[in-house]
């Protein structure tokens, strides 16, 4: 999949057992609403890499819901919801590491968004005790049906599977949802602050429950899944249920002033890149943009010369794999305007 030309201006997307929900702490924030103010732009970056054919896709849904903060649930606002009901536009991001084919990866990037949107609205409440749970159930169906629909729309072969890591973004929280090794990263402050944890067949609670299912995790050439798979979650690959499963972990994050960007990639870039040498690189790209005022311009997004400069780094270190960046600006502002 091609780099997108403007992403800060991406129209919305159009067409084609659940796990134990966390909270990742990245140390001391300052909570406080950023929904007003918060003016979110972003770029992309792919590439097949030394891979013949490139199974990787990402997708930007910048008109995913139409709430308040309060509304979508988190909101850090010292007024409760039904004050500070201003509406403002959710935002979903997603990267899918195909592999088999990328018939699967595809269909995620054009559908994952309105499976997951379609099951947060037939959502109820919105108090403080379960607008974590109702974000919960709208991603596991969400990832649920996606999954089913590979089967009823014959979209590909039973080998055929992909990642999943996405994000949702409103004025105070960042909600994440993987299945997979694809990965979302925080910069915070130039310091790394991983949202997901990658689902590889070694972790210990992965481990236990493929061989609780009579799976096995064989050494070769790194752990795999039955000796095939190097992941031990993903959509599809439906031939190696019930150990490989669709099923998402998600995560709740408080935004804070300090937050610079959010990264979410596919292991073409991690394999090569760790997370605080993206970060370091991501805080100095923004900051040199923003210091030249290179920002809001669709020509000179920061977040797209993030995620380029990423994607070349990988090249450069001769990553193996295809490589996909989506990088969130959270800090970004209304370019300056030249004195004339």
């Amino acid at each position: 999949m091609d780099p997108d030309p403007s992403p800060s201006t991406m129209d919305p997307i159009h067409v084609a057992e659940a796990g134990p929900s966390s909270s990742i702490e990245g140390g001391a924030t300052r909570a406080k609403c950023l929904g007003r103010r918060s003016r979110l732009t972003w770029g992309a970056a792919a590439a097949a890499g030394r891979q013949a054919e490139m199974e990787d896709a990402h997708a930007a849904a910048p008109e995913f819901l139409g709430i308040s903060c309060g509304g979508a649930g988190g909101c850090a606002a010292s007024a409760p919801p039904s004050e500070s009901g201003e509406v403002s536009q959710l935002r979903f991001f997603g990267v899918y590491d195909g592999h088999g084919g990328s018939q699967v990866s595809q269909y995620c990037a054009s559908r994952m968004h309105a499976a997951v949107q379609e099951e947060w609205e037939r959502g109820t409440g919105n108090n403080e005790d379960s607008w974590q749970r109702r974000w919960e159930v709208a991603f596991e169906r969400g990832f649920e049906r996606v999954d089913e629909e590979l089967i009823v729309n014959r979209v590909a072969p039973d080998v055929v599977g992909s990642t999943a890591v996405v994000a949702v973004v409103s004025g105070c929280q960042i909600i994440c949802a993987n299945c997979g090794d694809s990965r979302a990263v925080l910069c915070r402050g130039g310091q790394a602050v991983p949202l997901t944890i990658d689902h590889k067949p070694d972790r210990e609670d992965e481990l236990a429950r493929i061989e609780s299912t009579g799976g096995k995790v064989v050494n070769w050439g790194g752990p795999r899944v039955q000796a095939i798979l190097a992941m031990s979650r993903a959509v599809g690959d439906r031939y190696l249920r019930p150990w490989v499963v669709a099923v998402p972990e998600i995560t709740f994050h408080q935004r804070s002033e300090d937050d610079d960007c959010m990264i979410l990639a596919s292991d073409g870039l991690w394999d090569v890149v760790s997370n605080e040498e993206a970060c370091d690189i991501a805080y100095r790209v923004l900051r040199r943009h923003r210091r030249n005022g290179l920002v809001g311009d669709a020509t000179q997004v920061p977040a797209q010369a993030v995620a380029e400069y990423l994607l070349n780094l990988a090249l450069r270190k001769q990553s193996s794999d295809n490589i996909s960046v989506v990088v969130v600006d959270l800090k970004a502002r209304s370019r300056r305007r030249t004195r004339q």
